[in-house]
């Protein structure tokens, strides 16, 4: 029989901590304004934090211990890494072969014991000791100690340290790959590398395996960076706990799999997307980090100069219409579409959205994931949506022309309609449609905008400095030395903030094709893409180059990242 979980006012009022009165005031204003009682009791000075917290921990049926009278064993502090009891802030009490007690801060939040499962591959059981002594013991026992380092720990790393080196990839032992897989080093490198990946802020994770190598590398905004390579010998095993933590089989070599990770670090959720893929010389692996504390879905934080933002603002706010964001992959399309959304999310407003995958999730929105093995495909669900009485509707992308018809149909009966292309500006997107088979005079009435984009490299602000550029920098951008007269240039050149690279973060610049009703009327002629490109010009349309060159003026970003990220349009 479950045991019934006793009320904290009653744990509290045992203990002689407050009174009935003093309960039934705090029981007040919490009807009245919502919260935690022990919130409450806490803002009206009855009791402290460590009251509550030895309350919380006999309701959770943990145990409430002192870190400043404990003496921690050697023995106990090696089985817990550095960067795990500082990412979680947790604090290592007990271990021995089958389990390890971890003290944590808050008895609520179990979720990181699960993480923390995961990471020391071992049981792992709570107990509650306050914020502040976990601080402190941290200082006391790992304060001296070097942070863990991916080349340090392949330095204690040998094929006598419980790893084999396997000959085959064809004949594959898997009682041993088993034992590999929960082995020290394996569990400790694939931790460290998860971590460094979180804390660089990586978009990805590459583990991939070559005849003569195992290269790890991670994409950090927007470029791959190669780690210290680990033996090749611990790539099976680290590739199959990778498909462990992800629940996939690894007895099943042969074809792709796809899996998630989910992961809470420091009370951020982590979610790691992870595809494998058969290759000559064993699986790759890429994971997709997506890091929904990094995320900022407001429209004023996606690099749109104040004028695009409002906009942008118009356009979601329109009754009716297509609007369409293009770009290649990886250029920030879904979160511009997010933030479009997340300005547009009110009560009043009814908000579908058909995705592949569900990238992050948006309270108040209702988002449905497709699943082509089963049927449920862009089109399908489009149709569906139009059943369920919305107001606005995002497709994730418009794929074939039975996507685009029914889209168009969408918006014809008055609705909203968000989707993308992958063409490389706002005017291609066009011909695109035209491609896919769309008539021009539907296409003619229902598109509002074509939103272009790419993601360019902020310059590090910490070591960001002025400079002249050559002519023939400036010859890239097919700029004159007097085009550019008063004109500010600027460099990172690379500091302990953005570990040497000169960049830190990414920004947006954007294409705004509004359609006008010279364009409307060039659209039903079925135009060359130049005479599209002409007429959006006149129309106002800022070109990806125009858009680059005044984040250059502005000291957002270089020469070098506009040239490798846009090209110039007659």
């Amino acid at each position: 029989m479950k045991k019934e979980r006793r009320p904290i006012g009653q744990l509290l009022k045992e203990r002689g901590l407050v009174t009935e009165f003093e309960i039934q005031e705090a029981l007040q204003i919490q009807r009245e304004q919502g919260g935690s009682l022990g919130e409450i009791l806490l803002e009206m000075g009855v009791v402290d934090e460590k009251d509550i917290l030895f309350a919380l921990a006999i309701q959770s049926g943990m145990e409430m211990v002192d870190l400043d009278d404990m003496e921690i064993p050697d023995e106990v502090i090696e089985k817990v890494d550095k960067a795990i009891v500082e990412t979680y802030r947790v604090m290592p009490v007990e271990a021995d072969d089958s389990k390890i007690v971890v003290a944590i801060s808050d008895p609520a939040n179990l979720g990181v014991l699960d993480d923390l499962r995961f990471m020391l591959d071992s049981e792992v059981e709570a107990v509650v000791a306050t914020e502040d002594s976990i601080e402190r013991a941290i200082e006391r026992y790992y304060g001296g100690k070097e942070d863990e380092s991916i080349e340090g720990v392949l330095a204690q790393v040998d094929e006598e340290a419980g790893v084999e080196l396997v000959e085959s990839r064809t004949d594959m032992d898997f009682e041993q790959l088993e034992r590999d897989i929960h082995s020290k080093p394996v569990v400790r490198l694939l931790n460290l590398i998860l971590l460094q990946a979180i804390k660089d802020k990586a978009s990805d994770i590459h583990l991939e395996p070559f005849e003569d190598r195992f290269r790890v590398r991670y994409r950090v905004d927007g470029v791959l960076y190669e780690m210290t390579p680990p033996p090749l010998h611990l790539a099976p095993a680290l590739i199959s706990r990778v498909k462990v933590m992800a629940n996939l089989d690894i007895a099943e070599t042969r074809v792709p799999q796809d899996g998630r990770i989910e992961l809470n670090i420091a009370g951020r959720p982590i979610d790691l997307r992870v595809s494998t893929l058969p290759t000559a010389f064993g699986e790759s692996v890429v994971m997709r980090v997506l890091d929904r504390a990094n995320v900022n879905l407001e429209l004023d934080q996606l690099g749109l100069r104040p004028g695009e933002i409002e906009v942008v603002k118009q356009l979601v706010d329109r009754p009716h219409g297509i609007i369409l964001v293009t770009g290649p992959t990886g250029s920030g399309k879904t979160t511009t579409l997010y933030s479009a959304l997340n300005y547009a999310n009110s009560p009043e407003i009814k908000i579908l959205t058909a995705e592949d995958p569900v990238e992050y999730d948006l309270e108040g929105i209702v988002q449905v994931p497709v699943n082509e093995e089963i049927g449920v495909t862009f089109a399908s669900l489009l149709r569906s949506f139009l059943r369920q009485d919305p107001d606005k509707i995002l497709v994730g992308e418009i794929r074939d022309l039975e996507t685009a018809e029914i889209a168009i149909q969408a918006s014809l009966t008055g609705h909203v309609v968000f989707s993308t292309l992958h063409t490389n500006d706002a005017p291609s997107a066009i011909t695109r449609m035209a491609d896919l088979g769309v008539e021009p005079f539907l296409l003619a009435a229902t598109l509002e905008a074509v939103i272009a984009q790419r993601l360019v490299r902020k310059i590090c602000t910490n070591c960001r400095v002025e400079y002249e550029p050559s002519e023939e920098e400036l010859l890239e951008l097919e700029l004159r030395p007097e085009e550019v007269e008063g004109k500010k240039f600027y460099y990172g050149k690379g500091c302990e903030q953005c570990n040497g690279i000169g960049y830190k973060g990414r920004t947006a610049i954007f294409e705004i094709m509004l359609m006008t009703e010279e364009l409307r009327q060039l659209i039903l002629e079925n135009p060359p893409l130049d005479a599209l490109r002409q007429a959006a010009r006149e129309g106002g349309m800022k070109t990806l180059r125009d858009s680059g060159l005044l984040a250059i003026y502005d000291g957002i970003t270089t020469i070098e990242e506009v040239v490798r990220e846009t090209i110039l349009t007659t």
